[in-house]
């Protein structure tokens, strides 16, 4: 450092650095050059004091006096201030990153905090984000491995050759392996177009052997397709229904009987002082935590017409359902999944019996989360938050590959020393 300079009117703060005078050898010969002056590359820094920061880099230049040499005037070159015309330092590249990643910054954000503009910002760090996105280590010791679809965009699915976005919805990969402590950590692999079992089988091909051979747990929705992928790729993996959307489909059964009836005995959708409208988020919550008022509530809409009585019904169905995840051991919760399996095929409640169908269809992978150390897809859920968050913080996205490396990001799906 050579000199500081801070300019009130514009509250940018200016550092001039040169590099220590050494000999220099020609990259191309190694003959010792000497030196051809020097020139100022200006460089935009990493904040400092909650101001812009300029750094201008005194660049030393040289000529090479092997007469028989091709290369006549170079210039030095440090990686460690940055990379060969860059824009931005190496600091804040990596400083910017770390905003994405850790404080959940949008690119304008950082680009108003560096002085600079979302197009220098973006150009700047997206190069780091391809080389790691494109490290393939970052698949290694993939135990547990879970599966979602998203939808990344909301307007036309004309091709990207056309002008358009392409497909609506992603398929995301999830790493759900657990540390050495065993606690639940999760991690995005991978987004891929489309929702079908062929984007999900296409994509563990390319992973290799070795990488589906470590895969011992894959969880996912219920959804054949991507049932099937499972099925053809991680033949000697065990396949995992979620439980959260189990205890979904009880509770859409619910509502499902509710409304029917609803129409059955008043000829209309639920009204304000319809005893059955008055009690929906009710039958929605579990039994174990209805307080006494939320009984009392649902014991008087259900005995105000014989008719409700199929409600209930219902409703203990979805509970004894939800029951089997509520188990304090995975051997009475299995016990409890087994007798669901077995009663609500039979249930005269045509909803309910068609929930039954459903879970016989799943009744290994249905079963097998009392089997695996209640294995489930609650962090593939939990990163499609943090996608979610990130879509809305940056209002949208055009480009596919830019929505790839940022949601890579943040999912924890890249790895490098400099990122904390």
């Amino acid at each position: 450092m050579i000199a500081v300079e801070f300019d009130h009117d514009i509250g940018l703060l200016t550092v001039r650095v040169e590099s220590p005078r050494t000999p220099m050898g020609c990259p191309t010969c190694g003959v010792i050059a000497g030196s051809h002056g020097r020139r100022d590359v200006v460089l935009v820094d990493a904040p400092c004091f909650d101001r812009p920061v300029r750094l201008i880099w005194r660049k030393r230049t040289w000529r090479c006096v092997e007469p028989s040499c091709p290369t006549k005037v170079f210039t030095e070159q440090d990686e460690q201030v940055a990379r060969p015309r860059a824009l931005l330092t190496t600091r804040a590249c990596w400083w910017a990153i770390n905003q994405i990643r850790r404080e959940h910054t949008s690119i304008s954000g950082i680009a108003r905090q560096l002085g600079t503009t979302w197009n220098t910002v973006w150009s700047s760090i997206r190069p780091l984000l391809q080389e790691m996105a494109d490290d393939n280590s970052r698949f290694a010791g993939v135990k547990r491995l879970g599966v979602d679809e998203h939808v990344w965009h909301h307007v036309s699915e004309f091709p990207i050759e056309d002008g358009g976005r392409g497909p609506k919805q992603l398929t995301g990969m999830v790493d759900l392996t657990p540390d050495e402590y065993g606690n639940p950590r999760a991690r995005l692999l991978d987004l891929v177009p489309g929702r079908s079992g062929k984007a999900y089988s296409d994509w563990l091909k390319e992973r290799g052997e070795d990488f589906r051979d470590g895969v011992e747990v894959a969880t996912l929705d219920p959804f054949h397709g991507y049932k099937n992928a499972i099925d053809d790729q991680l033949e000697d993996a065990v396949a995992v229904l979620d439980a959260f959307h189990v205890v979904k489909l009880g509770t859409q059964a619910v509502d499902e009987v509710r409304r029917r009836v609803q129409q059955e005995i008043h000829g209309h959708r639920g009204r304000k002082n319809d005893p059955l409208y008055g009690i929906r988020m009710i039958l929605r919550c579990g039994q174990e935590k209805l307080t006494d008022r939320q009984r009392a509530r649902l014991d008087k809409a259900i005995a105000a017409d014989e008719r409700h009585d199929e409600v209930l019904a219902a409703w203990l169905c979805a509970q004894q359902l939800r029951s089997a995840y509520q188990a304090t051991s995975p051997v009475e919760g299995r016990r409890i999944a087994e007798k669901v399996l077995a009663s609500l095929p039979t249930c005269p409640i045509p909803e309910i019996k068609r929930l039954g169908k459903t879970l016989k269809q799943w009744r290994e992978a249905f079963l097998a989360y009392f089997d695996t150390g209640r294995a489930n897809n609650g962090g593939t859920e939990a990163i499609n938050g943090l996608i979610e968050l990130h879509r809305r913080i940056a209002r949208g996205f055009r480009n596919r590959e830019h929505y790839r490396l940022r949601m890579l990001l943040i999912g924890g799906g890249l790895t490098h020393p400099h990122l904390r």
